[in-house]
């Protein structure tokens, strides 16, 4: 079904009508001469500009992209929240294949659409987009970030996403067991890629045992070349979320990993990993609390890039950063001690607290 303007009439009541709308802005942009098809989104702007990666990926229809828009803009919101940034959340999507289609007319293209929006919106990679893109992204925009430390960026942001999450770890594991050590425990990664890899090298540092999948077997074998002891790899993620004696298993692949099917069957006591979305759906947060899996909310654990591209705005300090995403360690505990306050789920608490900014933001602007 689509309303007058030929789009999804699902995504428009999305966008106005139901509590996971609420977007400020919603732009689709088009580029006819080099292929662009691409939709920006931001969710707020309550803390300041909102800032979220551009991700390149063949979505199946144009509603489905918008939704994907949609979706990860609110999500950027309450991840900058949480980790205390001066920002608000927006996201972009390419409609392609970036094996395929993506060109640097292309991406000069998007460039000029992110730069019409006058710094409401700061770009970064996502899935699909590299440092090499957002180099070529900021030819026409100087609101990208992401950029190679020889354009005057930061450079990999997937290094700070992954002390970030083993920070989370560290804190479920002090919450749960009361230790933050990781040593010995035996945990579960699902995409050993960007983030996945860096993770690994914590964990392996620490001691910990881990077992490892992923969709492309040669990344697999790096893995298990460059740690020859401590790690093992299982075939798929449906092998792995059934591992015996999982301590905490870590998605770090794409979104929805927290299912119908997947939780009443997972063996792991903790739930911390990389991808954004872990949640397939509202109640699931409740499901996992109802088996005594506790959930370290993802868009809390994975900010370490978001704040690492956030610093690249005001002149990059890898030492500045690491500190800041350390802190993802109390952020974290500070949630698991407001949901047992509340009687709810962590992803519930964790909610409510970037709400409660994000509103407190609000209500400063309008305050005489």
């Amino acid at each position: 079904m689509t309303d007058v303007t030929g789009a999804s009439a699902d995504v428009l009541h999305t966008l106005f009508h139901s509590d996971q709308g609420g977007h400020e802005q919603v732009v689709l942009c088009q580029d006819r001469a080099s292929g662009l098809k691409a939709v920006i989104a931001i969710h707020s702007t309550a803390l300041g500009p909102a800032l979220g990666g551009t991700r390149f990926y063949p979505y199946a229809t144009e509603a489905a992209a918008v939704a994907d828009a949609l979706n990860l803009a609110r999500g950027m919101s309450y991840k900058n929240a949480m980790a205390g940034l001066d920002h608000g959340g927006g996201k972009a999507v390419i409609i392609g294949d970036p094996e395929r289609d993506k060109t640097e007319e292309l991406l000069l293209a998007y460039g000029r659409m992110v730069a019409s929006l006058g710094g409401r919106y700061v770009t970064a990679c996502d899935v699909g987009t590299y440092v090499a893109d957002m180099d070529v992204v900021a030819r026409e925009c100087r609101w990208t970030t992401g950029r190679s430390p020889e354009n005057g960026g930061a450079g990999d942001s997937s290094v700070l996403t992954a002390f970030g999450v083993y920070q989370g770890m560290r804190a479920s594991a002090q919450h749960l067991w009361g230790d933050p050590s990781l040593r010995g425990r035996k945990v579960g990664i699902a995409g050993v890629g960007k983030v996945g890899h860096h993770l690994v090298k914590h964990l392996r540092d620490e001691g910990a045992e881990i077992v490892i999948t992923d969709v492309r077997t040669d990344v697999v074998q790096r893995i298990l070349d460059q740690y020859p002891a401590g790690v093992t790899a299982v075939a798929d993620t449906e092998a792995l979320i059934r591992v015996e004696g999982l301590d905490i298993y870590a998605p770090c692949a794409l979104g929805g990993a927290l299912n119908d099917a997947s939780v009443p069957v997972l063996t792991a006591k903790v739930v911390c990993g990389a991808a954004n979305n872990q949640l397939a759906h509202p109640g699931v947060e409740k499901d996992l609390a109802d088996r005594g899996i506790l959930y370290a909310p993802d868009y809390v654990v994975n900010a370490g890039g978001v704040i690492q591209v956030a610093d690249e705005l005001h002149g990059f300090d890898f030492d500045r950063c690491r500190a800041k995403a350390a802190k993802i360690f109390d952020t974290t505990l500070a949630i698991f001690a407001r949901a047992k306050e509340d009687g709810i789920p962590p992803a519930a608490a964790a909610d409510r607290i970037a709400e409660q900014r994000m509103a407190e933001a609000r209500a400063s602007r309008t305050a005489p």
